[in-house]
């Protein structure tokens, strides 16, 4: 069964500077990459994404070509690092974009949305990453997507200052472990849902 994948790393440092959010998304993406999966990641920083709610914000707005991207794939991952206990700006702006799947249809009036899954991961060298895992998922679950149990991974240093995630060695292969188990269930229910889509609501 092929599978595709996008991630959506949503650090706030454009390219090439180094991002801790993109080097744990990568130990996920291998890991589906291990499933046979065809993955992809955008750095969403790097495109002119501008505010609003609908799918197309005219003229230089980069998401269109974003959301087909996230349309064609199977499994959806957002990963972002941690701000102030939140998510990234530029998570909640994806969000924000993402808001328009919910009013949009597919051929046979399914959410858009629907029989895709999504798995989230988030670094920050502060505390808050299940507050954002739980916002970031509860997001998605509202557009359409499913989200399986334990699809997330995490890592953070602690109360207080501290190094990053590829400053740091502690709790890295935890985070590591955690990253391949919900690849693993993005792949399950992926493919459960290929085999067996949502089917249409009633008339």
């Amino acid at each position: 069964m092929d599978l595709t994948a996008l991630t959506l790393n949503c650090t706030l440092k454009r390219s090439p500077e180094q991002s801790n959010t993109e080097a744990l998304a990568r130990v996920v993406d291998n890991a589906l990459a291990e499933h046979d999966v065809a993955t992809e990641m955008i750095r969403v920083v790097d495109h002119d994404v501008k505010p609003g709610v609908t799918s197309d914000e005219g003229d230089g707005d980069e998401w269109p070509a974003i959301r087909e991207r996230i349309l064609a794939a199977d499994i959806l991952v957002i990963a972002t690092p941690t701000w102030l206990g939140k998510p990234s700006s530029i998570a909640q702006r994806v969000q924000e974009r993402m808001d328009a799947l919910l009013s949009e249809q597919d051929d046979v009036g399914r959410p858009v949305a629907y029989n895709r899954v999504a798995g989230v991961v988030v670094t920050g060298n502060e505390d808050g990453a299940h507050h954002v895992i739980a916002e970031v998922a509860q997001s998605l679950i509202d557009i359409g997507f499913t989200v399986p149990g334990q699809a997330w991974t995490y890592w953070n240093a602690g109360p207080g200052p501290g190094p990053t995630y590829l400053e740091a060695d502690h709790g890295r292969e935890w985070s590591a472990t955690t990253g391949r188990a919900a690849a693993a269930n993005l792949v399950a229910v992926a493919g459960a849902l290929k085999a067996m889509p949502i089917p249409p609501p009633p008339t």
